[in-house]
């Protein structure tokens, strides 16, 4: 395919992803970011949100939590700590994972990890977005 760059996503237990693809906007640590064919190189440390790609003008979601993306030679590698395509999300296991979250932060009188349950509550959300987002696209 002329114009594409190759998308590898990447987790300790699997190969999530292999394609060739027009555009991917990734959650970097900092803020998300954009590449397209003929990107310069980089590398940036990865956050918890919604890596989408579009592949022959659709759009696709993927959840991502934590990793790290490397951009070169016309390929972006994703090394995820967790990825799931948005077809393969749980929404009821993520709104069971929010609601937890949430009641954990409503009892603030009691000793809680805040960052860890925030984390949570984080990926319970994207996760929930990821997927709304796919079938919203209806290509996922």
């Amino acid at each position: 395919m002329a114009n594409t760059l190759k998308l590898e996503i990447v987790t300790p237990d699997r190969k999530v992803l292999s394609e060739n693809v027009e555009y991917v906007g990734a959650p970097g640590i900092l803020g998300e970011f954009g590449v397209l064919p003929s990107h310069v190189p980089f590398l940036s440390a990865l956050g918890i949100g919604n890596l989408h790609y579009k592949q022959e003008g659709k759009a696709y979601y993927v959840f991502i939590s934590g990793g790290f993306a490397e951009v070169s030679n016309n390929k972006v590698t994703v090394l995820a700590e967790v990825a799931e395509k948005a077809t393969e999300i749980d929404i009821e296991r993520a709104q069971k994972a929010r609601e937890r979250a949430e009641a954990r932060t409503a009892q603030a009188k009691e000793k809680i990890d805040a960052a860890r349950n925030q984390a949570a509550l984080r990926r319970a959300i994207a996760r929930m977005s990821c997927q709304r987002s796919g079938k919203s696209a209806g290509t996922c």
